[in-house]
């Protein structure tokens, strides 16, 4: 009786996987991406500004003037005369930061009452006023 000693006989399956052909892939592929990262990167040079660390300030309460058609000033839903408008935004002057203001006039209100509040503003010293308006509606 024979015996195999040491000899294959061919017929099993390699289990393990050539990993050479996929290192020599990836190193192409590094190599290419090393030379085309810099031409592919071409900026303008500026000089950018320098970020200061600063602290701000709560912004104060938005301060809302109504006009009405008639003509009656609101100041936050309140009834106000003009000379009462005129010293307290003038109150509101001092402030820093000043408080936005915001004015809401009626569509049918005339000129003269918005314009009588934005004259106050002004000789009160207020910096900056916000007309409120309602967008359009689309279809």
């Amino acid at each position: 009786m024979a015996m195999n000693v040491g000899q294959d006989s061919g017929d099993h399956l390699v289990s393990a996987i050539n990993t050479t052909p996929l290192v020599d892939v990836m190193l192409v592929l590094l190599i290419i991406f090393l030379i085309t990262i810099p031409v592919a990167t071409q900026t303008v040079p500026v000089a950018l500004p320098v970020q200061n660390q600063q602290r701000y300030d709560t912004q104060p309460e938005t301060i809302s003037l109504s006009v009405t058609k008639d003509g009656n000033v609101y100041w936050d839903a309140r009834l106000i005369g003009q000379q009462a408008l005129l010293e307290r935004l003038k109150g509101l002057a001092q402030q820093e930061p000043q408080p936005p203001i915001q004015i809401h006039g009626d569509e049918a209100a005339s000129y003269a009452p918005i314009g009588q509040v934005v004259l106050a503003a002004q000789r009160a010293g207020i910096r900056k006023l916000s007309f409120i308006t309602e967008p359009p509606a689309h279809p």
